[in-house]
Protein backbone atom coordinates (compact mmCIF):
# COMPACT_ATOMS: atom_id res chain seq x y z
CA UNK A 1 0.00 0.00 0.00
CA UNK A 2 0.75 3.48 -0.95
CA UNK A 3 -0.26 6.53 0.25
CA UNK A 4 -0.69 10.03 -1.88
CA UNK A 5 1.08 12.84 -0.78
CA UNK A 6 0.76 16.15 -1.02
CA UNK A 7 3.90 16.50 -2.87
CA UNK A 8 2.44 13.88 -5.05
CA UNK A 9 -0.78 15.88 -6.03
CA UNK A 10 1.53 18.87 -6.58
CA UNK A 11 3.41 17.04 -9.74
CA UNK A 12 -0.41 15.43 -10.78
CA UNK A 13 -1.63 19.25 -10.66
CA UNK A 14 0.73 21.33 -11.21
CA UNK A 15 3.60 19.49 -13.44
CA UNK A 16 6.14 20.28 -10.82
CA UNK A 17 6.54 21.34 -7.15
CA UNK A 18 7.48 24.96 -6.47
CA UNK A 19 10.73 25.88 -8.66
CA UNK A 20 11.43 21.92 -9.68
CA UNK A 21 9.06 21.03 -12.43
CA UNK A 22 8.55 17.26 -13.12
CA UNK A 23 11.26 15.10 -14.77
CA UNK A 24 9.38 12.49 -16.95
CA UNK A 25 8.66 9.72 -17.20
CA UNK A 26 8.48 10.10 -13.59
CA UNK A 27 6.87 7.41 -11.32
CA UNK A 28 5.94 8.80 -7.98
CA UNK A 29 4.73 7.99 -4.53
CA UNK A 30 6.91 8.07 -1.23
CA UNK A 31 4.85 6.54 1.51
CA UNK A 32 4.98 3.10 0.87
CA UNK A 33 4.21 -0.20 3.50
CA UNK A 34 5.07 -3.54 1.77
CA UNK A 35 6.84 -6.96 2.45
CA UNK A 36 10.38 -8.18 1.54
CA UNK A 37 10.09 -10.60 -1.50
CA UNK A 38 13.56 -11.62 -1.13
CA UNK A 39 16.81 -10.47 0.27
CA UNK A 40 20.07 -9.57 -1.54
CA UNK A 41 23.61 -10.99 -0.66
CA UNK A 42 24.72 -10.29 2.98
CA UNK A 43 21.81 -8.91 4.15
CA UNK A 44 21.14 -10.37 7.91
CA UNK A 45 18.08 -9.77 9.87
CA UNK A 46 15.42 -9.98 7.74
CA UNK A 47 13.63 -12.94 6.03
CA UNK A 48 10.92 -13.15 2.56
CA UNK A 49 7.42 -11.99 3.83
CA UNK A 50 8.77 -9.76 6.51
CA UNK A 51 6.36 -6.48 6.75
CA UNK A 52 8.27 -3.38 6.64
CA UNK A 53 7.78 0.46 6.17
CA UNK A 54 9.99 1.58 3.65
CA UNK A 55 11.97 4.66 3.81
CA UNK A 56 11.77 6.91 0.54
CA UNK A 57 15.02 8.89 0.85
CA UNK A 58 18.94 7.48 0.04
CA UNK A 59 21.80 9.15 2.22
CA UNK A 60 25.11 9.71 1.63
CA UNK A 61 25.62 9.20 5.61
CA UNK A 62 29.38 10.98 4.77
CA UNK A 63 28.70 14.34 3.99
CA UNK A 64 28.82 17.04 6.73
CA UNK A 65 24.95 17.58 7.28
CA UNK A 66 24.87 13.45 7.51
CA UNK A 67 27.47 13.66 10.23
CA UNK A 68 26.06 16.08 12.15
CA UNK A 69 22.59 14.07 12.19
CA UNK A 70 20.90 16.57 9.50
CA UNK A 71 20.09 13.44 7.30
CA UNK A 72 16.81 15.48 5.95
CA UNK A 73 19.44 17.99 4.07
CA UNK A 74 21.92 15.56 2.97
CA UNK A 75 24.27 16.89 0.12
CA UNK A 76 24.06 13.79 -1.82
CA UNK A 77 20.52 12.88 -1.03
CA UNK A 78 18.32 10.81 -3.76
CA UNK A 79 14.33 10.58 -3.00
CA UNK A 80 12.70 8.19 -4.20
CA UNK A 81 9.55 10.34 -6.69
CA UNK A 82 11.68 12.99 -7.42
CA UNK A 83 13.69 13.21 -10.59
CA UNK A 84 15.05 10.10 -12.42
CA UNK A 85 14.06 8.18 -8.87
CA UNK A 86 11.15 6.40 -9.67
CA UNK A 87 9.04 6.12 -6.38
CA UNK A 88 6.68 3.63 -5.42
CA UNK A 89 3.50 3.58 -7.46
CA UNK A 90 4.99 0.03 -8.74
CA UNK A 91 4.82 -3.75 -7.54
CA UNK A 92 8.33 -4.39 -6.57
CA UNK A 93 11.38 -2.44 -6.48
CA UNK A 94 15.34 -2.83 -4.97
CA UNK A 95 15.82 -0.79 -1.25
CA UNK A 96 19.04 -0.89 1.08
CA UNK A 97 18.32 -2.90 3.49
CA UNK A 98 19.13 0.13 5.98
CA UNK A 99 15.36 1.30 4.15
CA UNK A 100 13.79 -0.98 5.98
CA UNK A 101 11.46 -0.38 9.04
CA UNK A 102 9.59 -3.28 10.94
CA UNK A 103 5.52 -3.14 10.99
CA UNK A 104 4.65 -3.18 14.36
CA UNK A 105 2.69 -6.82 14.85
CA UNK A 106 -0.98 -6.18 14.41
CA UNK A 107 -0.74 -3.15 12.92
CA UNK A 108 -3.12 -1.91 10.26
CA UNK A 109 -2.44 -1.31 6.86
CA UNK A 110 -4.15 2.07 7.02
CA UNK A 111 -2.52 3.22 10.35
CA UNK A 112 0.92 1.91 8.55
CA UNK A 113 0.86 3.92 5.57
CA UNK A 114 0.60 6.80 8.10
CA UNK A 115 4.24 6.66 8.82
CA UNK A 116 5.96 8.41 6.43
CA UNK A 117 3.90 11.46 6.31
CA UNK A 118 4.03 11.00 10.65
CA UNK A 119 7.64 11.19 10.33
CA UNK A 120 7.79 14.59 8.59
CA UNK A 121 5.42 15.90 11.15
CA UNK A 122 7.43 14.92 14.00
CA UNK A 123 10.65 16.79 12.52
CA UNK A 124 8.41 20.03 11.89
CA UNK A 125 7.86 19.25 15.79
CA UNK A 126 11.44 19.80 16.85
CA UNK A 127 11.35 23.02 14.23
CA UNK A 128 8.26 24.30 15.74
CA UNK A 129 9.33 24.15 19.78
CA UNK A 130 5.37 23.25 20.73
CA UNK A 131 4.79 23.99 24.51
CA UNK A 132 2.34 22.48 26.77
CA UNK A 133 -0.60 25.52 27.32
CA UNK A 134 0.29 27.17 24.04
CA UNK A 135 -2.17 28.13 21.44
CA UNK A 136 -1.88 27.58 17.61
CA UNK A 137 -3.20 27.90 14.35
CA UNK A 138 -3.04 25.17 11.49
CA UNK A 139 -3.77 26.37 8.15
CA UNK A 140 -4.90 23.43 5.98
CA UNK A 141 -6.67 20.32 7.48
CA UNK A 142 -5.10 17.85 4.57
CA UNK A 143 -3.50 14.67 5.93
CA UNK A 144 -0.34 16.48 6.88
CA UNK A 145 -2.26 19.44 9.04
CA UNK A 146 -4.56 16.73 10.61
CA UNK A 147 -1.38 15.21 11.94
CA UNK A 148 -0.03 18.31 12.87
CA UNK A 149 -3.28 18.83 14.86
CA UNK A 150 -2.68 15.50 16.41
CA UNK A 151 1.01 16.28 17.44
CA UNK A 152 -0.11 19.60 18.62
CA UNK A 153 -2.60 18.33 21.19
CA UNK A 154 -0.36 15.16 22.41
CA UNK A 155 2.21 18.14 22.87
CA UNK A 156 -0.18 19.48 25.49
CA UNK A 157 -1.62 22.72 23.42
CA UNK A 158 -4.77 24.55 25.02
CA UNK A 159 -6.05 25.67 22.21
CA UNK A 160 -5.61 24.68 18.53
CA UNK A 161 -7.71 26.52 15.66
CA UNK A 162 -7.87 24.73 11.78
CA UNK A 163 -8.11 26.89 8.88
CA UNK A 164 -9.29 25.15 5.76
CA UNK A 165 -12.53 26.06 3.18
CA UNK A 166 -13.68 22.41 3.04
CA UNK A 167 -16.45 21.73 5.08
CA UNK A 168 -15.50 18.07 5.65
CA UNK A 169 -11.80 18.55 6.40
CA UNK A 170 -13.41 21.02 8.83
CA UNK A 171 -15.16 17.77 10.75
CA UNK A 172 -11.88 15.59 10.11
CA UNK A 173 -9.67 18.61 11.99
CA UNK A 174 -12.36 18.77 15.10
CA UNK A 175 -12.44 14.81 15.53
CA UNK A 176 -8.47 14.62 15.35
CA UNK A 177 -8.18 17.42 17.88
CA UNK A 178 -9.18 20.63 16.87
CA UNK A 179 -10.07 23.16 19.35
CA UNK A 180 -12.03 25.14 16.74
CA UNK A 181 -12.55 25.12 12.75
CA UNK A 182 -12.80 28.33 10.41
CA UNK A 183 -13.91 28.39 6.80
CA UNK A 184 -11.67 31.34 5.63
CA UNK A 185 -14.30 31.75 2.98
CA UNK A 186 -17.02 32.42 5.92
CA UNK A 187 -14.87 34.74 8.67
CA UNK A 188 -11.15 36.10 8.33
CA UNK A 189 -8.83 33.50 10.74
CA UNK A 190 -7.07 36.55 11.60
CA UNK A 191 -9.80 38.76 12.78
CA UNK A 192 -11.17 35.45 14.66
CA UNK A 193 -8.13 34.46 16.50
CA UNK A 194 -7.25 37.81 17.44
CA UNK A 195 -10.69 38.52 18.74
CA UNK A 196 -10.11 35.06 20.69
CA UNK A 197 -7.06 35.75 22.27
CA UNK A 198 -7.73 39.36 23.11
CA UNK A 199 -5.38 40.82 20.56
CA UNK A 200 -2.24 39.09 21.27
CA UNK A 201 -2.15 36.06 18.84
CA UNK A 202 -1.37 32.73 18.96
CA UNK A 203 2.66 31.57 19.82
CA UNK A 204 2.99 29.24 16.74
CA UNK A 205 1.57 29.20 13.49
CA UNK A 206 1.97 25.95 11.19
CA UNK A 207 0.81 26.36 7.28
CA UNK A 208 0.21 23.75 6.01
CA UNK A 209 -1.79 24.74 2.98
CA UNK A 210 0.82 27.32 1.69
CA UNK A 211 -1.94 28.94 -0.33
CA UNK A 212 -3.00 32.09 -1.15
CA UNK A 213 -2.16 34.41 1.27
CA UNK A 214 -2.13 32.02 4.10
CA UNK A 215 1.98 32.92 5.42
CA UNK A 216 1.09 36.61 5.37
CA UNK A 217 -2.18 35.75 7.56
CA UNK A 218 -0.12 33.82 9.82
CA UNK A 219 2.27 36.95 10.05
CA UNK A 220 -0.96 38.57 11.27
CA UNK A 221 -2.49 35.93 13.51
CA UNK A 222 0.93 35.09 15.59
CA UNK A 223 1.75 36.38 18.29
CA UNK A 224 5.23 39.18 19.12
CA UNK A 225 8.03 36.83 18.91
CA UNK A 226 5.83 34.31 18.40
CA UNK A 227 6.58 31.01 15.83
CA UNK A 228 5.53 30.66 12.19
CA UNK A 229 6.80 26.78 10.56
CA UNK A 230 6.23 26.38 6.61
CA UNK A 231 5.26 22.71 6.30
CA UNK A 232 3.31 23.17 3.56
CA UNK A 233 4.88 23.68 -0.39
CA UNK A 234 3.67 27.31 -2.19
CA UNK A 235 2.97 26.52 -5.75
CA UNK A 236 4.27 29.29 -6.83
CA UNK A 237 7.93 29.44 -7.47
CA UNK A 238 7.92 32.98 -5.48
CA UNK A 239 5.55 34.02 -2.79
CA UNK A 240 5.26 37.58 -1.47
CA UNK A 241 6.19 38.01 2.16
CA UNK A 242 5.07 41.33 4.43
CA UNK A 243 8.29 41.41 5.78
CA UNK A 244 7.99 44.48 8.15
CA UNK A 245 5.07 43.24 9.60
CA UNK A 246 7.54 40.27 10.38
CA UNK A 247 10.63 42.31 11.69
CA UNK A 248 8.64 44.60 13.61
CA UNK A 249 6.98 41.67 15.61
CA UNK A 250 10.37 39.69 15.01
CA UNK A 251 8.59 36.53 14.30
CA UNK A 252 10.48 33.42 13.42
CA UNK A 253 10.05 32.04 10.36
CA UNK A 254 11.04 28.22 9.50
CA UNK A 255 10.40 25.85 7.24
CA UNK A 256 10.39 22.40 6.90
CA UNK A 257 12.19 19.85 4.10
CA UNK A 258 10.97 16.20 4.62
CA UNK A 259 11.40 14.10 7.93
CA UNK A 260 15.05 13.38 9.77
CA UNK A 261 15.10 9.25 10.17
CA UNK A 262 12.21 10.02 12.00
CA UNK A 263 10.06 6.63 11.17
CA UNK A 264 10.70 4.12 14.02
CA UNK A 265 9.13 6.72 16.43
CA UNK A 266 6.19 7.83 14.48
CA UNK A 267 5.62 3.46 13.58
CA UNK A 268 6.00 3.52 17.76
CA UNK A 269 2.85 6.42 17.90
CA UNK A 270 0.86 4.79 15.31
CA UNK A 271 0.99 1.78 16.96
CA UNK A 272 0.21 2.80 20.73
CA UNK A 273 -2.81 5.63 19.71
CA UNK A 274 -4.21 4.18 16.46
CA UNK A 275 -7.35 5.62 17.27
CA UNK A 276 -6.08 8.64 17.29
CA UNK A 277 -5.33 8.86 13.67
CA UNK A 278 -7.72 6.43 12.04
CA UNK A 279 -10.05 8.86 10.92
CA UNK A 280 -6.95 9.93 8.35
CA UNK A 281 -7.43 7.45 5.75
CA UNK A 282 -10.41 7.82 4.23
CA UNK A 283 -10.17 6.09 1.03
CA UNK A 284 -8.34 3.17 -0.08
CA UNK A 285 -8.17 2.29 -4.25
CA UNK A 286 -6.45 0.13 -6.15
CA UNK A 287 -2.87 1.04 -8.19
CA UNK A 288 -5.17 0.28 -11.44
CA UNK A 289 -7.50 3.54 -10.36
CA UNK A 290 -4.80 5.49 -9.88
CA UNK A 291 -6.08 8.40 -12.21
CA UNK A 292 -9.62 8.63 -10.45
CA UNK A 293 -7.66 8.62 -6.35
CA UNK A 294 -5.89 11.84 -7.89
CA UNK A 295 -8.95 13.22 -9.57
CA UNK A 296 -10.56 12.93 -6.67
CA UNK A 297 -8.10 14.25 -4.05
CA UNK A 298 -7.89 17.42 -7.00
CA UNK A 299 -11.68 17.74 -6.27
CA UNK A 300 -11.55 17.09 -2.63
CA UNK A 301 -14.81 15.08 -3.52
CA UNK A 302 -16.32 12.35 -1.00
CA UNK A 303 -15.42 13.09 2.01
CA UNK A 304 -11.46 13.01 1.03
CA UNK A 305 -8.68 12.91 3.68
CA UNK A 306 -5.99 10.35 3.14
CA UNK A 307 -6.01 8.28 0.21
CA UNK A 308 -3.54 4.92 -0.27
CA UNK A 309 -3.47 2.70 -3.19
CA UNK A 310 -3.12 -1.07 -2.82
CA UNK A 311 -0.85 -3.10 -4.78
Amino acid sequence: MVGICGSDLHNFSDGGIGDRPCVYPMVLGHEPIGSILRLGPGVMGWTAGDLVALEPALYCYHCEFCMSGRHNVCANVRFHSSGQMPGFFREAMNLPAENLLPLPKGMADRAAVLHEPLSVILHSMTVAEPRAGETAVVFGAGPIGLLTIAMLKLSGLRRVWAVDPVGHRRELAREIGADEAIDPAQADPVRETLRATGSRGVDLTIDCAARGDTMNQALHLTRQAGRIVMTGIPSEVRTPLEFHTMRRKEIRLLSVHRSNRDGHAALDLLAEEPERFAPIVTHVRSMATIQSAFELLERYEDGVGKIALSV
